[in-house]
């Protein structure tokens, strides 16, 4: 399954730059391969970094990570859902609620890749479970149309859009 194979309609248009973003991607590679970086990336960073913010009413660095982990949860969730043909409509998520209820500034480096490795490593059994009919099933996230293989995708160009804007604002 490649990020080319996929259509616009099966995603809102809000995710399309994150799609763009991969390039054209096997999404089990890219889901491996998003790990290992993200991996590398988070031995590399110091403990006191985890607290800087590039600006007033910004998020800190350990903020930004507890997103991109509880972001992927929810989408792994879509993709369960519309995977298994369940076609009940899911509302969509305020990231400003979820952030200050991470208790991200409490994690320590090693928490948070813990708790990223866990989720990645969920996400990767759930996307091996899926056959290529429930990877395009489409099923209704944010008052939009989205198909079980979008959302594995949008996880993966997620978390690269956050690491560019990481590696730019808090570096």
């Amino acid at each position: 399954m490649r990020s080319s194979d996929l259509t616009v309609s099966e995603y809102n248009p809000y995710y399309h730059t994150y799609i763009l973003a991969l390039g054209d991607v096997n999404l089990m590679d890219s889901l491996k391969d998003g790990k290992e970086s993200f991996t590398s990336f988070m031995e590399g960073l110091s403990e006191e970094k985890l607290n800087y913010s590039y600006g007033e009413g910004k998020w800190t660095l350990a903020e930004v990570l507890m997103h991109i982990i509880d972001a992927e949860r929810v989408f792994q969730y879509r993709a369960l859902r519309f995977g298994r043909n369940d076609d009940t409509p899911l509302a969509g998520f305020d990231q400003d609620v979820y952030v200050p209820q991470s208790n991200a500034s409490k994690k320590t480096k090693n928490e948070i890749l813990d708790e990223y490795q866990a989720v990645r490593n969920s996400t990767i059994s759930l996307f091996k479970s899926f056959n290529g009919d429930a990877l395009k099933r489409i099923g209704m996230a944010s008052d939009s149309k989205m198909s079980t293989r979008a959302m594995g995708f949008i996880i993966c160009g997620h978390q690269a859009h956050h690491l560019k804007i990481i590696r730019e604002r808090y570096f």
